[in-house]
């Protein structure tokens, strides 16, 4: 018996893939290598001290994918796999709805074929739009902004349509807010093909000298200074958080939404000068336009994830900054 991860060598998958091996899981990766490097794969089982199966294919290729499910024994699927860059998905709309949900049908068919019916998957906090108040609690009405999070909404429509026609389904929906850190070792950590569009990565560049200064996008947003505020979550948190989120999808039927966030919200300033202070560096910042899609504030009220799955974000805002660096010094 085996978990399936998709995206597992990505940023979220390959710490969720840590943690598992950890535990004692069997794992299986499957990841098409767009956004990540086979050397994580490696990487995974160095630093878990023990071994896992990979597979390179894409999973909108069915025959690949029904060729996995005929190789091994999988019980349950955690499904990190998808293009996930907000900015991007705005002048890429065809490329995001047909990777993101495409890839999902596929995957979803071919599981109800070899009747594996347990399944996590890595939603977003995008699903929730602009919203009228923070924070964030996930029986809030769901409003996207942006393709990306167009995507996600759709996914999680049709799982809902899904376990209606079929009880026996049980589906956990993880709305991620905004992962950043690394691995206590250094070896792990955010490292996205071409120029990053996340925060931290951008930020890593700029420390280390291969990019001139950060773009801050948007000065003018109804926050305390200006600039955007998000709840940014330790990875090895977020990663943990599906673990909890496989318990529960083991001991009942049934589909569950659980935002999975710090209930703190920090502005892209915040984030620098806390990178700044612990790291004992200076980041040259620029003002930039607004992107299209980007909203004024976003954090999550995490309750429901504490009282229903036993978990909650533990490391802090130092924590992260200091570990997303040690990873930079390490790799970049």
């Amino acid at each position: 018996m085996a978990i399936l991860l998709t995206g597992g060598t990505g940023y979220i998958g390959s710490h969720t893939a840590i943690e598992l091996l950890k535990a004692g899981e069997d794992i299986i990766i499957i990841d098409n290598l767009y956004n990540s490097r086979i050397e994580m794969y490696e990487k995974i089982q160095q630093i878990a001290g023990r071994e896992c199966r990979f597979y390179n294919a894409d999973l909108r290729d069915r025959f690949a994918v029904q060729r996995i499910f005929e190789e091994n024994f999988i019980t349950e699927v955690i499904h990190f796999a998808g293009l996930k860059a907000v900015g991007e998905s705005v002048k890429q709309p065809l490329e995001y709805y047909d990777n993101n949900i495409g890839s999902t049908l596929t995957l979803l068919e071919v599981m109800r074929d070899f009747r594996c019916k347990k399944f996590v998957f890595s939603s977003s906090a995008t699903v929730y739009g602009s919203p009228k108040e923070v924070p964030i609690k996930e029986d809030f009405p769901l409003h996207t902004t942006n393709p990306y999070g167009t995507t996600k909404l759709f996914i999680e429509r049709i799982l809902e349509d899904l376990y209606i026609s079929d009880n026996e389904w049980s589906i956990e929906i993880l709305r991620y807010f905004n992962p950043i850190g690394a691995h206590e070792s250094g070896e792990i950590g955010e490292n996205p093909s071409g120029t990053p569009n996340n925060l931290l990565p951008y930020i890593n560049l700029v420390a280390i000298g291969k990019l001139d200064h950060l773009n801050v996008f948007g000065n003018d947003y109804p926050t305390h200074d200006g600039t955007g505020v998000r709840d940014y979550i330790h990875v090895v948190d977020l990663a943990l958080g599906h673990l909890k989120a496989l318990q529960k999808c083991r001991e009942s039927n049934g589909i569950n939404f659980y935002n999975l966030g710090t209930g703190h919200g920090y502005s892209v300033f915040d984030i620098v000068h806390a990178f700044e202070k612990v790291n004992n560096l200076t980041i040259k910042c620029e003002i930039a336009p607004r992107r299209p899609g980007d909203i004024a504030e976003c954090y999550a009220d995490p309750t429901k994830a504490k009282e229903e799955l036993g978990w909650e974000a533990t490391r802090d805002l130092e924590q992260m900054c200091r570990d997303s660096w040690r990873f930079a010094e390490k790799n970049l």
